[in-house]
């Protein structure tokens, strides 16, 4: 069995054909094309996971002082306009429950979806919700501070996190990839002016972007 088939039979032949595609006269850089997309998307986890946590975190803090209490969420369906989110976070306590494990305000925020925290950054819930979730990007330059400018990234990050997390295709477009993990760091540096240095430590985007770049690229 060559390269080729191997990887097909292991991987899919309709999720290996867009780097043989690629790359028809060089099946070992289509390989090595697939394996750049693993490595690139791993390498944005620690993004990810930092900005999702910090994220939730700062909108569940607002949330406990609009409604006055760290249980916040008991309040949506009492509450014109978001009652319709209380399908999800009856979902997120029943996934709690079904874990045979208490119902916490920290244990429902951790299990919301990041869509779920998207969502309250629409323009529906505006006129409800955004004087009050402002507040969770107080590094936010002021000139910037509207809505738009928050949900926007805030459903980019989601949408590519998702691709990420089904191993779907990213390693296409580094200057591209560049960007989305800049503007990421943008909007940490919104949430906690110390977030951005903070995770440069451990970040490794840049040195495995360097990489695939001089993989990708050296026969070019």
């Amino acid at each position: 069995m060559n390269q080729k088939q191997f990887f097909n039979k292991v991987f899919s032949d309709e999720r290996m054909q867009k780097y043989f595609d690629a790359h028809p006269k060089d099946e070992s850089l289509a390989i090595m094309h697939y394996q750049c997309n693993i490595e690139i998307s791993e390498s944005f986890y620690s993004c990810l996971s930092v900005f999702e946590v910090s994220l939730r975190n700062a909108i569940s803090r607002e949330l406990i002082t609009k409604f006055g209490t760290n249980e916040w969420y008991n309040h949506f369906p009492s509450t014109a306009g978001l009652s319709k989110l209380t399908k999800e976070i009856s979902i997120a306590q029943n996934q709690i429950t079904k874990r045979r494990e208490l119902v916490t305000p920290s244990k429902v925020v951790a299990e919301l979806t990041f869509g779920f925290w998207a969502k309250l950054f629409n323009s529906e819930f505006e006129l409800i919700l955004w004087k009050d979730l402002r507040r969770a990007f107080p590094y936010m330059p002021k000139v910037k501070k509207q809505r738009k400018h928050i949900s926007a990234p805030i459903n980019n990050f989601r949408n590519f996190r998702n691709r990420i997390f089904h191993n779907e295709p990213i390693c296409w477009n580094l200057a591209k990839l560049a960007e989305i993990h800049k503007q990421m760091d943008e909007v940490l540096g919104w949430i906690n002016k110390d977030l951005p240095d903070w995770i440069e430590q451990f970040d490794r985007f840049n040195s495995v972007s360097e990489k695939v770049k001089m993989q990708l690229y050296r026969k070019k």
